[in-house]
């Protein structure tokens, strides 16, 4: 119910009424003769628009604070309060006449004074001793009680299945360049990717027109995909699935993509970074191979030894080039009179760079 329009037209109606009785002790008549009215309506009229003006400071913004400051009540505290305050009131109302009959100027004040007084009396302790009062009447609380348990258990039962949802396993999308990649499949079969593998029909379709393309590198490549593909298709621990969902709105694959994984709430799996920048702008998880490859990558201390094949000679003079497994480059100094030799190296220093980790080390014997 939208109470702004009541509280203004009441607002104007009292006002209007203040404007009237100032109209007319302006006027010093009640008579609303010809010259009288042009003082009294006028004033009637005034009140009433400033009442009508000023009705969202001085009733509507009350009354909503009072509305939401009685939401946040407990139902038990309102009534004992309401109650408590209306005994109040009638023990004011029996002392208000002989508290009247006092000689001035206590007889006119103190009736009023009696009225906030036990008032706020009343409230108050039938608040703080509203379990004794209910208990006095026979009323128990148990039954309020139990129903406050209850709603905990529902609040707990929600919260169990919001968390559910929220580690629910979610659709994996599969772009192209990652099928290509091929590291997916040995991810997926250490179990490490939850839920289903999705391969929309698009993607599928620009992997056929990769492998029959007539260039060899990328007939390799896109044959490679199908091969990934079909390894993932096999292994009984991973879900493959295709949908030919396909939406309409977008034109390329990587576009694609975003959209379906945005309308299916899934993720993109992926290591292409421009893919990856564009989903994460419009907030779509995505799941990128590089990031995890670099994230598992053996940590090097300075000054821990680890034995390097150098196979290739640095840009700097004297330098050394090797791999490790992971395929992290390690750069030896003073390395490069050992090409072709695997050696004990010692890690001075480990850089972070967009590309990848850099370690940089000298030979052990120098």
């Amino acid at each position: 119910m939208r109470l702004g329009p009541i509280f203004r037209v009441l607002a104007a109606l009292v006002y209007g009424l203040i404007g009237y009785y100032l109209g007319i002790a302006i006027a010093n008549t009640t008579d609303l003769t010809t010259d009288t009215a042009l003082i009294i309506w006028p004033a009637t009229i005034a009140g009433a628009l400033l009442g009508y003006i000023l009705a969202p400071w001085i009733a509507i913004a009350p009354a909503r604070a009072a509305r939401n400051s009685l939401r946040t009540v407990p139902m038990s505290d309102l009534l004992s309060g309401t109650i408590g305050f209306c005994i109040g009131l009638i023990i004011a109302a029996l002392l208000s006449f002989p508290l009247s009959r006092l000689p001035a100027p206590f007889g006119p004040i103190l009736p009023i004074v009696a009225v906030i007084i036990f008032g706020y009396l009343g409230t108050t302790i039938l608040v703080l001793r509203k379990d004794d009062f209910f208990a006095l009447l026979g009323i128990s609380m148990d039954e309020k009680k139990a129903d406050d348990v209850d709603v905990q258990k529902d609040v707990d039962v929600q919260k169990d299945v919001d968390v559910q949802k929220t580690v629910a396993p979610v659709s994996l999308l599969l772009d192209t360049s990652v099928i290509i990649d091929g590291r997916v499949a040995d991810i997926a079969e250490t179990g490490f990717l939850l839920g289903s593998l999705l391969v929309p029909l698009f993607v599928l379709n620009e992997l056929q027109y990769i492998a029959d393309s007539a260039d060899t590198l990328r007939r390799n490549r896109g044959r490679r995909g199908l091969e990934v593909l079909d390894r993932l298709q096999q292994d009984p621990h991973v879900i493959l699935e295709f949908t030919d969902q396909d939406p309409q709105e977008a034109q390329q694959v990587d576009d694609k993509l975003v959209v379906l994984a945005r309308s299916t709430g899934g993720a993109i799996v992926t290591n292409d970074y421009n893919l990856n920048r564009v989903a994460q702008l419009q907030g779509v998880k995505v799941l990128n191979i590089n990031e995890l490859a670099n994230s598992v990558k053996a940590v090097l201390l300075p000054g821990e030894e680890l034995p390097i094949k150098i196979i290739q000679e640095g840009k700097e003079i004297g330098q050394g080039v090797g791999y490790l497994d992971d395929g992290t480059m390690v750069v030896v100094e003073n390395g490069r009179q050992y090409v072709n030799q695997e050696i004990l190296v010692q890690v001075t220093k480990v850089l972070q760079t967009n590309a990848g980790r850099l370690i940089f080390a000298v030979p052990e014997n120098t």
